[in-house]
């Protein structure tokens, strides 16, 4: 037997403690309460906040560097064992070899990946901290959101003067969303934000066929927007990502938290962008809802209604978002967001990423609660 191929006894006993270690860690993520306590307040935190100290300074992602050494590295394995099984060179103690490496790669990152940022997804979140549930609502409660959400789209909207949404600049934005976070922290004291590191995404040409608008990246603390969509989404787009740097992990908790920080602006433009969004997905569930009921006269009319509440400039705007989408279909993005999907599912959320949908329930939740939207 090649020495150099088998796996010893030291090696063995170190494999085994790394599964201990994953196991504790797993072990640790079944109770919400002391992840929240101990690691999402006060581990995450600090590391979190610590990451966006370092690479605030920095013009460029520095994570998206890190996504690219790290794809060229995996191409060049993936080729280099290709070319080794194509040899001939396999051998039964090299296949042991590559099996026990495998196993501890996949065991150091999923400490790795739980340590820097899975453990968020098991934390107690939002509900916890607002003492607030999400309890399933009626198409009529929804209806009266869509209703709320459509009147403060109009009011917002014939703030901003211009017929032409005008196009603010990045760095304006992140900053105003810095200090939407400040203000909202002044009622919700675990929402306040230090450190700003937002950049744009070096794979912003690519994100048509990723099917991204923005996501984090928990090993350099870096929120990375898409930059060539219609500008005004970005306000609500740097709340959101803002909001997984903080630790909400969940897409919904995200979207909800990005709101609470957006809503407190007093920027119409950044008013405008995160009621635009929300209305999408109130609306979107409402004409779901209304489909279930099998009652297509209801479903007629508020379809109909809704047209004819909306303020002419705010559907002239959604029009030239769906346009702008529209154009920029392909058979890859579906594909790539199916693969999210069970990442998300894996992740405790089990609606995948239908899961971002669920922002209308902690609408519901928190307007029952705090009388307010």
């Amino acid at each position: 037997m090649n020495r150099k191929s088998s796996i010893s006894v030291s090696q063995l006993v170190k494999l085994g403690l790394l599964f201990v270690f994953a196991l504790v860690i797993y072990i640790f993520s079944l109770f919400p309460s002391r992840v929240e306590k101990w690691y999402s307040a006060e581990i995450y935190s600090g590391l979190s906040s610590t990451f966006r100290l370092i690479t605030r300074w920095i013009p460029f992602s520095l994570g998206d560097l890190l996504y690219i050494c790290i794809a060229i590295f995996l191409i060049f394995k993936l080729v280099k064992g290709i070319i080794f099984v194509y040899n001939r060179h396999l051998t039964k103690e090299i296949f042991y070899q590559f099996l026990f490496r495998l196993c501890k790669k996949i065991l150091w990152i999923y400490i790795i990946f739980k340590l820097f940022w899975g453990l968020n997804y098991d934390r107690l979140g939002i509900a916890h901290q607002l003492s607030i549930s999400k309890q399933p609502y009626t198409k009529e409660e929804v209806t009266t959101l869509t209703n709320q959400l459509i009147d403060k789209l109009n009011t917002v909207r014939r703030e901003i003067k211009d017929t032409s949404l005008p196009v603010e600049d990045l760095d304006s934005i992140y900053t105003e969303a810095c200090n939407a976070y400040q203000t909202v922290s002044e009622e919700f004291e675990f929402l306040n934000y230090q450190n700003r590191s937002v950049k744009a995404s070096l794979f912003t040409r690519v994100g048509d066929f990723m099917g991204f608008s923005g996501y984090y990246n928990p090993f350099t603390g870096e929120a990375q927007l898409r930059t060539d969509i219609p500008r005004v989404l970005i306000p609500y787009i740097a709340c959101h990502e803002m909001a997984h740097q903080l630790g909400y992990a969940s897409e919904s908790e995200a979207n909800f938290v990005g709101y609470l920080a957006a809503s407190s602006s007093t920027d119409p433009y950044f008013l405008y962008s995160v009621y635009l969004d929300l209305f999408s997905y109130a609306q979107g569930e409402e004409i779901f809802l209304y489909a279930q009921a099998k009652d297509s006269v209801q479903f007629v009319q508020v379809i109909k209604q809704n047209r004819e509440r909306l303020d002419t400039l705010v559907k002239s705007d959604r029009r030239a978002i769906r346009q702008f989408f529209n154009k920029r279909r392909n058979r890859i993005s579906p594909a790539v967001s199916n693969l999210y999907d069970q990442y998300l599912k894996m992740n405790r959320q089990l609606q995948g990423v239908n899961s971002y949908n669920e922002v209308v329930g902690w609408l519901i939740a928190y307007q029952k609660k705090y009388g307010k939207l």
